[in-house]
């Protein structure tokens, strides 16, 4: 069974009468690229600043590596990486500088210190670029050097926080294969994100904040199978008499219809033939159907349904 990298018990962290943190417990193992998700204010960023020993909190502890973490900690944090969602490096150093300046605050040996850099800035892919200034550079680019200034030090555990805002898709591909990468070459990776699709294609576990509580976690096959809706059906529909509307509502498992934009969207829980039932009432009533879809439920649809909220209204 893999170890604990991150163990948070019982944490909370106020601001005076707010409560930013309520008691959050979290694990995450080793080899996991565990995914914190939560809509604005649900206190994933008081939660990584309090893991990093950059906000003191009320109760609670934390341990990384099995060690109790605090700001001195200097021997577990030469093993993390931190990437933040604001890019964060020197507009006055060229590419290869601030890989160095970075590295250098925990690799002091000149030739390990070049022989790392190099590999970061060949896994992001900056190999043209080294000479470049930030302000150079896309915002593609910059996005990669700043994940190349957080892992040329090789950690152990890495922070992606929003690694993939305002990138052209080129880029959030790049980014995220080489998360995928620095996992498969046994980074453990924490990783917010408000793009669902991303956390289900690199996350192996996840687990969703609000209020400073964690409220759910798990897979994203766990996480979707809290959800009451197991099938959405779409069926393009002109015309849609109240009588044939009542029909398909009182069909087993459908608990929501709803017709608009010509557009007839039945939500189903558990059950199967469900597409078949609610086609064959509206092929009984002679209606013109148009395009056909059925979808099983996203981790966007989890999100809605415990948490009330869109994961994406604005960006933290």
């Amino acid at each position: 069974m893999a170890e604990n990298i991150v163990k948070i018990k019982s944490l909370v962290k106020r601001y005076g009468e707010l409560i930013a943190l309520d008691h959050l417990d979290l694990e995450i193992k080793q080899g996991e690229v565990f995914g914190l998700l939560g809509p604005n204010g649900s206190g994933k960023t008081t939660t990584i600043n309090c893991l990093l020993s950059l906000l003191a909190y009320d109760k609670g502890s934390i341990q990384i590596f099995g060690k109790e973490m605090s700001p001195t900690a200097y021997d577990i944090k030469k093993d993390i990486g931190v990437i933040m969602q604001n890019v964060a490096v020197f507009d006055e150093l060229n590419v290869f500088e601030n890989i160095d300046y970075f590295c250098g605050l925990y690799i002091t040996d000149k030739a390990e210190r070049k022989k790392c850099v190099e590999e970061a800035i060949q896994f992001v892919g900056l190999e043209d670029f080294r000479k470049y200034r930030p302000k150079k550079l896309s915002g593609g680019l910059l996005r990669r050097l700043n994940i190349a200034c957080g892992i040329a030090h090789k950690p152990k555990l890495i922070i992606l926080d929003e690694p993939t805002v305002a990138v052209d898709p080129q880029s959030r591909n790049k980014i995220l294969e080489g998360i995928e990468e620095l996992n498969r070459n046994g980074a453990t990776i924490i990783y917010t994100s408000h793009y669902m699709e991303e956390v289900e294609q690199i996350c192996t576990r996840i687990a969703i904040m609000d209020k400073g509580r964690k409220i759910a976690e798990g897979t994203k096959e766990e996480l979707k199978a809290m959800t009451k809706n197991t099938e959405t059906i779409k069926v393009g529909l002109h015309e849609l008499p109240d009588e044939v509307m009542k029909e398909i509502s009182a069909l087993p498992h459908v608990y929501s219809t709803d017709h608009t934009d010509s557009t007839l969207t039945v939500a189903c829980s558990g059950g199967r033939h469900n597409l078949i039932r609610v086609l064959e009432v509206l092929q009984k009533h002679e209606l013109h159907i148009g395009k056909v879809t059925t979808e099983q439920p996203t981790l966007n649809d989890v999100f809605l349904e415990i948490t009330g909220k869109a994961l994406r209204d604005k960006e933290d």
